[in-house]
This record gives C-alpha cells, structure tokens and sequence, in this order.
C-alpha cells in the first residue's frame, strides 16, 4: 500500500472512489450520491479541490487503484487557523479491516503536527458508525458534542457525534 498527498492529476480516480463512498455509506456524508452525479464537470471541481490552499487529502493506493481517502482541511480565518477538519474520510469495503483507515488517518495527522500553527483536529462520525468510531478513539479523538438529527436519509435521522485530537496540550 502507498499513502500520498492527492493532486489535480488524481481528480478522475478520486472522482470514482467518492461516488462509490456515496453509494455504500450515505449515512457518512452530507452530500447525497443523487447530487454529487448531478454536478457539472464534477472531475474538473474535484481537480480545483485537490488544489485548494490549505486542503490536503491524502490517498491510499493498492495495485495504483485509490482505495482510500482522508481530507484534511485547516481553517482560514486567522483567528481559526489553529484549527483543522478531518473529512470525507472513506475507506472501500473490499480494503477494510487491513489497517488503511489507521494509515491515512495518521497520515493526516502528522501533516497537521508538521504545520506548526494547528492544534485542534475537529470531526464528525455517525453514532452508528462503530468502526469509525473505534478508530478516532484509539487515535486519541475525544467526544465533545452530539448533534441529534443531524442527517436525514429517506426519513431516517442520524445523530453525529463532533470529536477533537488536540495536537498541543
């Protein structure tokens, strides 16, 4: 397996793995399948993305197919950029359960230790999510929050749990 920072020329193959991230967990994401298809020139926003200042998202390659990703994103505002969000996270169920999750996520990690000014790693996890979940506690992800009713999906709610890894003590 080979862990990297995704880049325009990853767009395509990103592109691919997102739509089946959607199709296989919608509970996971805020974006549903039905509109990420319905996007113009999705491949070519994913390429914009991929180059955003302060956008990082880092990709696990098996055999040269992406098979998983992990965003991270460090706010903008000055006041904020001691903080950053880990998200669109996803990891293809033929690859689960072989440690990749824990590799891109560290990865993550230590990119956001290795930039100095970022001190808080902020995400949300589905509270059914108990994979998830079990992965963000053993990297030291504490529970700050809940949001009840936080997605609806075909008239089914999702509560989602907000987590924080503070880097600096």
């Amino acid at each position: 397996m080979d862990i990297r920072l995704l880049d325009a020329s990853d767009a395509k193959k990103y592109w691919k793995l997102r739509l089946e991230a959607l199709e296989q967990n919608p509970e996971a994401f805020a974006t549903s399948y039905e509109e990420a298809i319905s996007r113009e020139n999705p491949v070519e926003g994913v390429a914009k993305n991929l180059s955003k200042e302060r956008s990082f998202t880092f990709g696990a390659f098996h055999n040269n197919d992406l098979i998983g990703v992990v965003t991270l994103m460090q706010e903008a505002p000055l006041k904020l950029r001691h903080k950053a969000n880990i998200f669109a996270m996803y990891v293809s169920p033929k690859m689960r359960g072989l440690g990749v999750g824990n590799e891109i996520l560290l990865e993550a990690i230590n990119h956001a230790k290795s930039m100095k000014t970022i001190e808080n790693l902020i995400l949300t996890v589905v509270t059914t999510n108990e994979s998830a979940k079990k992965l963000y506690s053993k990297l030291g992800f504490k529970v700050f929050g809940t949001e009840k009713r936080a997605l609806i999906i075909h008239d089914i709610y999702y509560d989602e749990e907000y987590r924080v890894l503070y880097l600096k003590q």
